[in-house]
């Protein structure tokens, strides 16, 4: 069945054989390696990074174990994301910005759910559970860097 998205290579070693995805927030594309000319305002929908099996096992690790974010190892250029059309090009016009706060705060909430529901001794699926904590990492330190800035 069709969900919409493409799959692509390992963000981590481009393998093109993956079996884990993560769904992240756009502005998540900011901490990812290669990402420095990608308009994150511009990005409709979630950033989705793919990972083999090998590279999977090691983020699993880092996460779950370690309590890394290997976000920044990802590559931007392999990562799976929409990008709105360019019709301020087209129509001489200029278009609001995207407002992405209320699915990030969204993310973020559900992120903290899953959280939450791990630490009361609750059966979480180990996909969910790094997906949760690199969403809520990467959200608090660009936080932390745009209050520093």
């Amino acid at each position: 069945m069709y969900t919409g998205k493409r799959e692509r290579p390992c963000c981590l070693c481009g393998n093109p054989e993956t079996n884990h995805r993560l769904d992240l927030p756009p502005r998540a594309i900011e901490v990812m390696k290669h990402s420095g000319r990608v308009a994150w305002r511009d990005i409709v929908g979630e950033v989705s990074v793919y990972f083999c099996s090998s590279d999977w096992e090691t983020v699993r690790d880092l996460v779950l174990e370690t309590g890394m974010n290997p976000l920044s190892r990802c590559n931007a250029a392999r990562a799976d994301f929409d990008l709105r059309d360019d019709f301020e090009a087209l129509t001489n016009a200029t278009r609001s910005r995207q407002d992405h706060d209320q699915r990030e705060t969204e993310m973020l909430d559900a992120a903290q759910e899953t959280i939450a529901a791990f630490e009361r001794g609750e059966s979480v699926e180990d996909r969910r559970l790094v997906e949760a904590r690199v969403l809520k990492w990467t959200l608090t330190d660009l936080d932390a860097a745009a209050v520093s800035q």
